[in-house]
């Protein structure tokens, strides 16, 4: 006989995904389609993590769950975390995203909406801009810096604008434009720049020009954690 466990480590449920989100004080977002799904989150132990990815150890069963390099940096130095769940599945592939947070997983699913955004180049979108960044830059109409992004072109980027503009609402917020500051380069932080490498390669660019741009972000600012080089480097590969 199995041993029966205290605590399910993660949550089942089949439902249509909350019409709003709250972004701000009095602004939402309005989701546009409907999401039946079996799992809603998973929480335990990190058991091994990556600026791509994430293993989460429940109850001794390991899930292997991509992640963005915000969710990265929200949960980076912890021991447990709890991941919001998006489960793409096809016929070749079982995969799963993870969000640190549902504000992140709603922008996620308004993403692939768009004609053209899969699963990847959304989580592409929500390593190089924040949640914040990202509902701003729809808003604005900033098509130019959403088309910085890896893998976005100008039409890719107006699509998505036109799509979700009406369906993102803000107010109050500040520019999406990430503002990277740091001191003089001192040297080369070798642990930085190899997990921001392998973090690149495994998004899909090749390794020695993901080499080449790392280098010079650190060569700018040698103390730059790995996420923000690693959101550099989306920019400028």
């Amino acid at each position: 006989m199995f041993e029966q466990k205290a605590e399910i480590p993660f949550a089942y449920d089949t439902f249509i995904v909350k019409q709003t989100l709250k972004v701000n004080n009095n602004s939402y977002i309005r989701r546009i389609r409907n999401y039946n799904h079996m799992i809603e989150y998973i929480k335990g132990e990190i058991a091994e993590l990556s600026p791509a990815s994430a293993t989460i150890d429940c109850n001794g069963l390991g899930y292997a769950v991509n992640i963005s390099l915000n969710t990265y940096a929200a949960i980076q130095g912890k021991k447990s975390c709890k991941l919001y769940i998006y489960e793409a599945i096809r016929e070749d592939a079982y995969i799963l995203y993870g969000f640190a947070d549902k504000q992140e997983r709603e922008l996620f699913l308004l993403l692939i909406s768009v004609s053209g955004i899969g699963g990847n180049t959304a989580r592409m979108i929500l390593s190089a801009l924040s949640p914040s960044e990202l509902i701003n830059v729809i808003s604005t109409e900033n098509a130019n810096l959403l088309k910085t992004v890896k893998g976005i072109g100008l039409k890719t980027a107006q699509r998505v604008i036109v799509d979700l503009k009406d369906k993102i609402k803000t107010c109050g917020m500040a520019s999406g434009v990430v503002d990277i500051t740091g001191p003089a380069f001192t040297a080369a932080n070798a642990q930085v720049q190899e997990e921001a490498v392998a973090a690149l390669t495994m998004l899909g660019f090749a390794q020695a020009p993901s080499q080449k741009v790392v280098t010079a972000i650190l060569k700018e600012d040698a103390n730059a954690p790995v996420e923000q080089v690693i959101k550099l480097a989306l920019k400028r590969l």
